[in-house]
């Protein structure tokens, strides 16, 4: 399977939202990372066919997906960010809806359904209305209606938003367990969702797309632009606004700092060490924010 995105663009009156985004995607896990803001949500709108592009097209195996209509419909998964469950259906009743929306068969929607409540491990809780399920459980169920059609491109916005660690850690499992043989694309801004489980980032700002390498390629292109620097106290403000900060630690009467950027320290004065970096440095390399994660 591949998807082909061609010059995607999509303006909103005088905000272009997304700007000329090209990239070519196969089967595998894709992190599509940037901050709130940076357009992810509009680009996966319009893989899932939710909304249309002002310029660009999407191919699939080289077809356009507007020819292809329908067909490529049954080749996505969607989970939104926002849902919207019908909190007083069971989690059985809401499947065997989505099912009719998609055109299964009744018959057929219900096998599908029993095996996905148990992949999912919502199978105990199948006759439980939605309303009273957790965070955690939500999400579940949202992955279960995305794959009642067995898609081959699935599509996950902010999936983990809202859950405790445990839950984004049984998430992150359950994705890398269904990607075999499909292509799925996680937007996010959290580093650790990534981190482990995709094959390729796709680091997205303002619009465009700006990377797009593995996760060893991408930690090792700001190697050397990593650095913790030991000062006393009343040095942190002078180091706060002159670098990217992306942790803060005492130890005993001194302060070590971890900065991110291309500066040199040489003549600074300062007692520093080169790091080695991680997703979270690539993160505040990339995106100029100058804050602690």
């Amino acid at each position: 399977m591949e998807l082909s995105i061609n010059g995607v663009s999509k303006k909103f009156k005088d905000k272009l939202a997304v700007n000329d985004f090209t990239v070519t995607l196969n089967n595998g896990i894709y992190g599509l990372l940037g901050l709130n803001g940076a357009g992810k949500t509009t680009l996966m709108r319009i893989l899932a066919d939710v909304s249309n592009p002002s310029s660009g097209q999407i191919l699939v195996n080289g077809k356009n997906k507007n020819e292809l209509g329908s067909d490529y419909r049954d080749l996505i998964g969607y989970l939104p960010q926002d849902i919207g469950f019908y909190k007083n259906f069971s989690a059985e009743k809401f499947l065997l809806y989505i099912s009719a929306l998609k055109g299964i068969e009744k018959e057929e929607a219900k096998i599908k359904i029993d095996d996905i409540l148990k992949f999912v491990n919502l199978d105990e809780h199948r006759k439980k209305k939605i309303g009273k399920f957790s965070g955690g459980m939500k999400q579940r169920l949202g992955i279960a209606q995305a794959l009642l059609n067995d898609p081959k491109i699935l599509i996950l916005d902010e999936p983990t938003a809202g859950l405790d660690p445990n839950e984004r850690i049984r998430f992150k499992n359950l994705i890398a367990n269904i990607s075999k043989n499909k292509i799925v694309i996680l937007s996010t801004h959290i580093i650790s969702d990534v981190e482990f489980i995709a094959n390729e980032v796709l680091v997205m700002k303002a619009g465009v797309l700006v990377e797009k390498l593995t996760p060893n390629q991408m930690v090792d292109k700001i190697k050397g632009k990593v650095h913790s620097i030991k000062i006393k106290e009343h040095k942190l403000p002078e180091i706060q606004n002159k670098f990217k900060i992306s942790n803060i630690s005492r130890e005993k009467e001194n302060i070590i700092v971890r900065v991110v950027g291309d500066e040199k320290f040489e003549d600074l004065g300062f007692e520093y060490k080169e790091e080695h970096p991680n997703l979270e440095d690539v993160f505040l390399y990339y995106f100029d924010e100058n804050k602690i994660f």
